[in-house]
């Protein structure tokens, strides 16, 4: 670690920390601790936090004290995810309709925030300085895993509202301070990608953070103009936000010259699972309870797909109590071999709406259908869309290669793993556009699995 990084990581940054009341610092050493632990020594701990929080949520949020009260469920009881299974899920719609009584009483400085909507149900929420606390924590212990640290040269590539809208003096004084630099992942013109390989190469960042789709994009562009980016001693990228195709990832690591770390999270649930060296995706158990359930809302057990379902006990202000997350993902059975003792999330399948059904109602992953697409002569981009059980939509951006053959692949694969039956619109345009996060999503299916 050099100088300069020293001089970030153990005193630019924590003075940041300190004078933003954030507590991240303690939490880091604590977690850094607390990961070598052995596993039921950690499941204590984490059951020793989630009856904390239920006691003080049931005090002090209106919406738990009623609820606990109506179920005659006594929090100081709770030991662990058997007895946290008597209460209900939060939904988005739940969260909706009692935002006023979510927020706990003593509350104090709750920052509003709202996911992108990409799902078609955006979502109003609150943060406060205990959850920011431990998602910097957690990230920042999850970086060290991969011998970089806070003050190693970084350039982010995203395109959140709310980091590209608040590039204000004092944050571009502590980036710079830091040694970051942000990119907007929202135009991808090929100019705008000139612009960032560019910048990328004069930076010779440490690491990389951001959007798959983002890096693996800019990745091929450089590529494909002959634009080496594997020498510049970048250490590893970490890419979060959006599932993670095994092709983005070789397209990263071989252009980019470093290994790539799959991150598992989101702004409403956290910061859940980051990747260690080993490849194993670890759970913030300490302060994050993961839970997998069937369609019907049953647990299924480790070793089965399952949707994700989150309780984050850092959200006293605004709790999020076994919250649904609508990602599919299956819960590890082995320990790591790295030596970190946190759980594992073997598997991240994505969300629910990147699994499709077919005519004959077998829900299907949308791998299925994205193989056939991304590797077709002159495909440039694509996006799927499955508007009903007879009728999927695809739209592509092509070059000249893309022609009648190609046109029928996608029919013939398609009908072959949909139905017969089923309308399949192919739709040439110049632009897909992202999301509004700046997220890029391949599917979406409005059909109800």
């Amino acid at each position: 670690m050099g100088l300069y990084t020293r001089l970030c990581s153990g005193v630019i940054f924590p003075l940041h920390e300190k004078l933003k009341s954030h507590n991240s610092v303690e939490r880091l050493h604590e977690l850094e601790k607390s990961q070598y632990l052995p596993r039921e020594e950690i499941l204590a701990l984490q059951a020793e936090r989630l009856r904390s929080f239920l006691v003080d949520i049931g005090t002090h949020v209106p919406y738990f004290r009623d609820l606990f009260r109506q179920l005659n469920f006594d929090p100081r009881q709770c030991r662990g995810v058997e007895d946290l299974q008597r209460l209900p899920f939060m939904t988005k719609p739940v969260i909706r309709e009692q935002a006023d009584a979510l927020r706990a009483d003593n509350a104090v400085a709750l920052m509003r925030y709202n996911t992108g909507g990409s799902s078609g149900e955006p979502l109003i929420f609150y943060i406060g300085k205990e959850r920011k606390s431990h998602d910097i924590a957690a990230k920042w212990r999850a970086t060290r895993w991969w011998d970089v640290d806070i003050g190693d040269p970084e350039v982010v590539l995203w395109g959140s509202p709310i980091e590209l809208g608040a590039q204000d003096r004092v944050k571009a004084v502590r980036d710079r301070l830091l040694r970051t630099w942000l990119l907007p992942a929202f135009e991808m013109s090929d100019d705008k990608v000139r612009e960032m390989l560019a910048t990328i190469r004069s930076l010779r960042p440490r690491m990389l953070f951001g959007y798959p789709s983002a890096f693996a994009h800019i990745a091929e562009k450089a590529r494909s103009w002959g634009i080496p980016m594997n020498d510049l001693g970048i250490k590893v990228a970490f890419v979060t936000s959006e599932m993670l195709y095994e092709h983005q990832k070789k397209s990263i690591s071989e252009i980019f010259g470093c290994p790539v770390a799959n991150g598992y999270g989101s702004r409403d649930a956290g910061f859940i699972a980051h990747q260690c060296s080993h490849g194993s995706l670890h759970l913030s158990a300490e302060d994050i309870v993961v839970e997998t359930i069937d369609p019907e809302g049953r647990p299924v057990a480790p070793g089965e797909a399952g949707e994700i379902v989150v309780t984050h006990t850092a959200t006293r202000g605004f709790p999020f109590v076994r919250y649904r997350t609508g990602d599919v993902g299956v819960l590890g059975t082995q320990e790591c071999s790295c030596g970190v003792k946190l759980p594992v999330l073997s598997e991240v399948q994505g969300r629910t709406t990147d699994f499709v059904v077919a005519a004959d109602g077998t829900v299907i992953h949308a791998l299925a259908l994205i193989y056939t697409v991304r590797d077709l002569p002159g495909v440039q981009r694509f996006k799927i869309i499955q508007h009903s059980l007879d009728r999927t939509e695809v739209m592509v951006v092509v070059d000249s290669r893309f022609g009648d053959g190609e046109r029928l692949r996608i029919r013939r694969d398609f009908a072959a793993r949909l139905g017969e039956s089923v309308q399949v619109e192919i739709n040439e345009v110049p632009e897909i556009p992202r999301e509004k996060s700046g997220k890029n999503r391949y599917v979406v299916s409005h059909v109800k699995r």
